[in-house]
């Protein structure tokens, strides 16, 4: 597995799958939802609504509308309350996860899950989302981009890397080991 840490819009990148930080109902308002219903199209909110609502942590794949991307993968940090934990983030970070593995794709693009309508600190969001993607190190074959949109949150993430002896190649490019 190859990690990618990256600054920029996440709605942009050549990836196969991209994660949308979720409520569990499906309804894509604010933030990185409402960037990929506007850049993707109604349809992906249509269609996670009708799949929904599915369990706070737990992620469910829909078509990715006009996007690059063929897939959104809702990984669902919270509900409608727009209240999450790190138990939510970190189960939300392992089901984008697993999704990803059973879709067999090649490269998967996050946010930061909970950091920005959850309020929880980039730092600690940083944290346990590498936390539970280095679990898949040895069955994820493929590449794991962590998109962040402001200067301030890439810089967060590539020091909460190295902090977690996560070590880069090139810059924004991370490996453990």
């Amino acid at each position: 597995m190859r990690i990618k840490i990256v600054k920029g819009d996440i709605t942009e990148v050549d990836v196969e799958a991209i994660v949308n930080a979720a409520n569990n109902r499906g309804y894509m308002g604010g933030g990185v939802a409402g960037a990929i219903r506007r850049k993707g199209g109604v349809e992906i909110e249509r269609e996670a609504v009708e799949k929904g609502p599915w369990e706070i942590g737990d992620a469910i794949v829909t078509g990715a509308g006009k996007l690059k991307a063929k897939y959104v993968i809702h990984a669902a940090t919270m509900g409608l309350d727009f209240k999450t934990d790190n138990e939510k983030i970190s189960r939300a970070t392992e089901s984008a996860m697993k999704r990803a593995l059973e879709l067999g794709v090649k490269s998967v693009a996050f946010p930061a899950l909970g950091a920005g309508v959850g309020g929880v600190p980039i730092k600690e969001v940083a944290h346990l989302m590498l936390q539970e993607i280095m679990k898949f190190t040895d069955e994820y074959d493929g590449e794991v981009w962590i998109v962040l949109y402001t200067q301030k949150d890439y810089e967060d993430f590539l020091q909460v890397a190295m902090d977690m002896g996560i070590k880069g190649k090139e810059e924004g490019e991370v490996s453990k080991g």
